[in-house]
């Protein structure tokens, strides 16, 4: 009796042991959220009781830009970040590539992935898919917001309020499309300040790469100048992060998005460019983890 309670203990403790290993390993797989969309997503840790966090990447990149706070997190959080559509491996449509729709795809991914309540983390381009989602879905079933470094969108007021930034702005889509690959490395310098992993900006770049340039285009004018998605403010009910780089040309418009949002927290982190993430990503992923574990 007493042999078989020490292997019945043992087989417990590896079977455990299996599992928890298993939790720590990232899995990648394709999910179809809508007719003909796959979106490429990479998974990582076990459910527990503290909510899912999903990092939704910025404009042209993929899931692996959060590669070094997924690793972070991994073994306290079950971690979720994708490929948004036309972007990295996922499907490439050509039409649907506005935040309103990547909104769609990510409620469809977060029930397709039994995602209950998870706190919602996004970058750059992903604030204006958050914030559309805020507008078509409320927050009622997210546990939490974080907004990285990116204000929301005026929409089409933009052009005649800041004229001259509107004007740079074309120009810069100009070059995009004449020659994809040095925008694409010339951004991504600009975006990232500080050394990086070896690799780390050549993957972002090939997969930027990805995204056809017409496309990408009509990402970036569907972003910054098509829809107005400010009241999306007032339906973010749940708590909400506004992280911003102390660089940022948008820092006064996204301390007063705090402002709006009743109860959010603002936290500026400087010596960083537009990829806080990656530039200061020990004190990044600090504010990640305390927001993560307050109670909902």
């Amino acid at each position: 009796m007493f042999i078989r309670d020490v292997l019945s203990a043992l087989m417990a403790v590896l079977v455990m042991t299996s599992t928890a290993a298993a939790s720590r390993t990232i899995t990648e797989k394709r999910v179809t959220v809508a007719p003909g969309l796959e979106l490429r997503t990479i998974e990582v840790g076990a459910w527990g009781k503290r909510p899912t966090i999903v990092f939704i990447p910025g404009w042209s990149a993929g899931a692996d830009i959060w590669r070094g706070q997924i690793e972070r997190f991994k073994n306290t959080h079950r971690i979720i970040s994708f490929d948004p559509r036309s972007q990295g491996q996922s499907t490439k449509t050509l039409d649907g590539n506005t935040p309103e729709q990547r909104a769609i795809d990510l409620h469809a991914l977060l029930a397709k992935e039994r995602a209950d309540r998870p706190v919602l983390v996004a970058w750059s381009q992903a604030v204006q898919d958050v914030a559309a989602y805020a507008a078509k879905y409320g927050t009622r079933d997210v546990s939490g917001i974080v907004l990285v470094d990116a204000a929301i969108s005026d929409g089409a007021n933009a052009i005649a309020e800041r004229p001259q930034e509107t004007a740079s702005q074309f120009r810069q889509f100009g070059i995009y499309l004449a020659s994809q690959q040095a925008y694409l490395r010339g951004m991504f310098a600009a975006i990232v300040s500080k050394p990086q992993a070896p690799g780390l900006i050549d993957q972002a770049v090939a997969t930027a790469m990805k995204t056809p340039p017409s496309i990408g285009m009509s990402m970036l004018v569907a972003d910054m100048f098509t829809i107005d998605r400010r009241a999306a403010l007032a339906s973010m009910g749940c708590p909400v992060l506004i992280i911003a780089s102390g660089n940022s040309s948008e820092l006064s418009v996204q301390k007063a998005e705090a402002e709006t949002i009743r109860g959010a927290r603002f936290v500026q982190i400087d010596d960083a460019a537009h990829a806080v993430f990656l530039d200061q990503p020990n004190r990044f992923a600090a504010e990640l983890a305390d927001f993560s574990k307050r109670e909902r």
